[in-house]
């Protein structure tokens, strides 16, 4: 059925999540890789935060969900990434060994191989945040297409530095959400030098709880620097960090504050974390630099409250790392 007065029904119902089949922000669901430009993509995955804290598999499916309703422009750049770019929703990672962590990571990082042979930018909904590093496995270093062979250069934003070396593993979990961030390092996948971690304000248990991210080369602002320095001298951090390079954002929920977030693993209450504005103002410090990819990771849909703001909040951020890439492309095609 093809007419005016339908497509106009239906203009206006696909601003209604609870309409239609559920894709991320109502896009083309597609399974093969053709024809897209930016893949948004779910990583089901649990097992590898190596807790009890495992619904996060459940992240992908709560954020499909909602994001139908979420905003489709992009206010401040007054643009729509939609017409700068072909954006898919490429479905979920099939992960048919969900309790085994290893077996996991392998198949992610398999999976983004894939993704980049095809020359495509992945946003990723997690997922718990040992994605992270089976994502890299796939779309970084030697033989990467997406970053002609060199490594990422990290936009970390977490509370938590994932650096933790002095684990051989975190309950079971190797490659675990507890040590992507100095594997990745080591396997020749993230250049620390040129990255940074911003935001960190961890339940520390012992006081030299960041001397594995500078021994690993990271720059580092933690919760308590970044409210010394302020927004604006931490967005300079950043540029002047990233430089020119390939960046990868990495974005853990619990670096929201948990009045905003609180449907996220290893909340973080002891102080105030970022608001959401403080957050996209974050992301939006790599405007025009060479975004290859991001991730989203650490939503438990479980704990959400009725509403499903943290979801919400989940595909705002998703929506807006999405935003970067469509914009250097948009730029670059000038």
């Amino acid at each position: 059925m093809t007419n005016k007065k339908f497509d106009q029904d239906k203009l206006m119902m696909d601003t209604m999540y609870w309409w239609g089949i559920p894709s991320f922000f109502k896009c083309n669901f597609q399974e093969s890789l053709e024809n897209t430009d930016i893949g948004f993509i779910g990583v089901p995955h649990s097992t590898g935060n190596g807790t009890t804290e495992r619904d996060q598999h459940l992240g992908p499916r709560a954020v499909r969900n909602v994001s139908g309703s979420l905003r489709r422009v992009h206010m401040k750049y007054e643009f729509s990434p939609w017409e700068e770019a072909k954006v898919n929703d490429l479905g979920d990672v099939p992960l048919p060994e969900a309790n085994n962590n290893e077996a996991c990571i392998r198949d992610i990082s398999n999976f983004y191989k894939n993704i980049s042979e095809n020359l495509i930018k992945p946003v990723s909904i997690g997922g718990d945040h040992s994605i992270t590093g089976g994502i890299l496995r796939g779309i970084s270093g030697a033989g990467s297409k997406l970053t002609n062979g060199k490594p990422v250069s990290l936009l970390h934003i977490d509370a938590h530095t994932d650096t933790f070396d002095n684990l051989d593993h975190f309950l079971g979990a190797k490659d675990s959400a507890a040590h992507w961030a100095s594997f990745c390092v080591r396997e020749g996948l993230i250049n620390a030098k040129t990255s940074i971690q911003v935001g960190l304000r961890g339940n520390t248990r012992t006081l030299d709880w960041l001397n594995p991210s500078y021994d690993l080369g990271y720059q580092v602002v933690t919760m308590d620097e970044y409210k010394e320095q302020g927004l604006q001298q931490v967005i300079k951090k950043i540029k002047s960090t990233l430089g020119e390079n390939p960046v990868y954002i990495t974005f853990d929920l619990d670096c929201l504050d948990p009045t905003i977030a609180p449907a996220v693993s290893n909340l973080e209450p002891g102080c105030n974390g970022f608001s959401v504005d403080e957050a996209i103002s974050l992301i939006q410090s790599v405007k025009g630099l060479n975004v290859i990819g991001g991730d989203i990771v650490c939503l438990m849909p479980t704990k959400d409250n009725p509403n499903n703001i943290t979801s919400m909040v989940a595909g705002s951020i998703a929506f807006e790392i999405m935003s970067q890439i469509a914009w250097k492309m948009k730029a670059d095609s000038k």
